[in-house]
């Protein structure tokens, strides 16, 4: 099965609980996005505020890494896990996120994503919660967001040897 590219739309907050716990989990715990995944696919958050509801914008990607394995679960336990009824059970996906990558803003990149470059509405297809992307799009957002090693700054090599 082919490799395939997805952008969860998630606050900032969210998506660095999601982080620290190695999951995915996406419009408000939904199962039917994350079935549309398989192990190996490339999953990037982008988070358009830092918190939710309120939280100030932000536009960003946060978080990027792959899909575990093929396993969508649902659970009811830990703090964020209690809706007003006790009944939250949201839908996960584990994934193997890239804990080196760094923030990166959005709109440097508007002109080079395909799902940005010909739309000024681009925000709008976010309000889906997850959108598949293109290869070029994933690797465009994957590449902004790993920091460079020194020896790859050329400045920052000329500031060390002093």
């Amino acid at each position: 099965m082919a490799i395939r590219f997805w952008l969860g739309v998630v606050q900032r907050d969210h998506a660095l609980q999601g982080v620290a716990q190695g999951i995915a989990q996406v419009n408000h715990g939904a199962k039917a996005p994350l079935i549309r995944m398989n192990e190996a696919d490339g999953f990037v958050y982008y988070s358009p505020r830092e918190s939710y509801p309120d939280g100030a914008p932000l536009k960003e990607f946060t978080a990027i890494g792959r899909i575990a394995d093929g396993d969508v679960y649902q659970t009811g336990d830990g703090p964020m896990m209690t809706g007003q009824n006790g009944d939250f059970h949201p839908w996960r996906r584990r994934v193997d996120f890239d804990h080196a990558a760094v923030a990166a803003p959005i709109r440097p990149l508007l002109p080079v994503l395909e799902f940005t470059r010909q739309d000024p509405n681009w925000g709008y297809q976010l309000r889906r919660g997850l959108i598949e992307l293109s290869r070029h799009d994933f690797e465009v957002i994957r590449a902004q967001m790993r920091r460079p090693s020194p020896d790859e700054q050329p400045w920052a090599r000329a500031t060390i040897a002093r």
